[in-house]
């Protein structure tokens, strides 16, 4: 793939997949399903070129919440409904799910305005937990957001935690299963042509 981005040096892009749902027991009567968000870009807006973080619906809706919050000029897509009664023994369920949530992405990465949240950013490229996060954000973590979306998953944020007396709640990230969509995205407003990709 990185021969593919080096060979498009002119064409900007962001493509976004959200793909290998897997569940977590939290404890004998709680479960949550979480999904891995792969990222390829060569969009100067974007600290890596590559990433893989796993999220689960609960922080899709926070950071919908945030982004409200932030671009109160701008409509926000919705994202697919909270269900009750979801299965991840149900195919139809999770994909309409997957779907859901990658186009929420897909719109949310063309806005110009949503690339200057730092939330945003944090979300799609480091394995912070929302509560990182949203300290890192605000300034009362010793790194930067930048620290935190190039060192992630690499153990050097957990060091600079420990060094500060501060509680580790790192979510780990990992390799997806392949189930899952893709799609290129243009910069909407960028002054570069969009070429989609061919496999």
């Amino acid at each position: 793939m990185d021969s593919f981005l080096d060979s498009l040096p002119n064409t900007e892009f962001i493509s976004i997949c959200v793909r290998d749902p897997r569940l977590h027991k939290d404890d004998l009567w709680h479960t949550h399903v979480d999904y891995e968000i792969c990222v390829h870009t060569n969009s100067m807006c974007f600290r890596k070129k590559t990433s893989y973080v796993r999220r689960r619906y609960s922080e899709f809706v926070w950071l919908r919440h945030c982004l409200e919050q932030n671009a109160l000029i701008v409509e926000l897509p919705k994202l697919p409904p909270w269900n009750p009664f979801f299965s991840l023994k149900n195919t139809e369920q999770v994909n309409q799910r997957m779907r859901g949530l990658q186009a929420f992405l897909e719109i949310v990465l063309q806005t110009p305005l949503m690339l200057s949240d730092s939330r945003l950013h944090l979300f799609l490229q480091s394995d912070l937990s929302i509560t990182k996060i949203e300290k890192c954000v605000c300034g009362k973590t010793r790194y930067t957001v930048a620290e935190a979306i190039q060192r992630s998953s690499s153990g050097y944020l957990g060091r600079l935690e420990e060094k500060a007396s501060c509680d580790s709640d790192c979510e780990s990230s990992s390799s997806s299963s392949g189930i899952g969509l893709s799609v290129d995205l243009p910069l909407r407003g960028s002054p570069l042509p969009f070429y989609p990709a061919s496999d």
